[in-house]
């Protein structure tokens, strides 16, 4: 399977922490960083894994921290965004399977193991059911589809969890997708706007998967550092 980091964002909520590193790059121990973690767990389960990792701000350190990896470079990084990230990687998108990973996602192994390096023959994205207020990025659903997904939901199912799963047949529709959006001056977009694009515009049958019975964090403040780093020790 291919798995597409998209890791070239300047991770400015943590500032000043991130002003000299990347977050993907924070340490959770001596020897290991958010996204070493993860690259090092999908290699573990998926011995065939195709891994392909976006970068930008600091880009040169992030190609020192990783081995055996397709780096993709997006030197717009600073007015961009994970739409402009991915429409650099769009060759990778046709694939059997693709899972798209935002690189500041801290996972529990198990998660890893069984949702994450599992094929699917369906469009979904891993949601957390269990945030329902205060979420960052929100999904609301209907049975086992998703409607929307927004930073602007005031009522919604759970958090997005940073994870997309796409069968060939839907990977090659967000290619499509992304490639209309930013030629049309759209990349200043996250990606995952593109897929509710397509449920609006193409009735896109998009699922999700619930992972509240997981831990997992995404890295934006101190607190998050914390629990990462409580997650990476068991």
């Amino acid at each position: 399977m291919t798995y597409i980091f998209l890791v070239a964002g300047k991770g400015s909520r943590l500032h000043p922490l991130t002003l000299k590193y990347p977050k993907s790059l924070y340490k959770l121990d001596k020897n290991t960083t958010v996204l070493t973690r993860m690259v090092n767990l999908i290699k573990k389960y998926d011995k065939r894994a195709n891994i392909v990792v976006v970068i930008g701000f600091m880009s040169q350190t992030i190609r020192s921290e990783l081995q055996d990896v397709t780096f993709i470079q997006n030197p717009f990084y600073e007015v961009t965004n994970s739409i402009a990230s991915l429409w650099f990687a769009r060759d990778y998108l046709d694939a059997e399977n693709v899972i798209l990973i935002n690189g500041d996602i801290v996972m529990e192994e198990d998660l890893v193991k069984t949702v994450v390096c599992a094929r699917t023959d369906i469009p979904k994205v891993c949601v957390d059911s269990s945030i329902k207020s205060e979420g960052d990025y929100n999904v609301q659903v209907n049975g086992e589809k998703v409607l929307v997904m927004s930073k602007d939901l005031e009522q919604y199912f759970g958090e997005y969890a940073g994870v997309t799963k796409l069968d060939r047949k839907s990977a090659l529709k967000l290619q499509k997708c992304i490639c209309n959006m930013v030629e049309t001056g759209m990349y200043d977009q996250w990606y995952e706007n593109a897929l509710v694009q397509m449920i609006f515009n193409e009735d896109f049958q998009l699922y999700y998967e619930d992972i509240r019975d997981y831990k997992w964090t995404e890295v934006d403040c101190v607190s998050d550092m914390l629990l990462a780093k409580q997650i990476h020790m068991g």
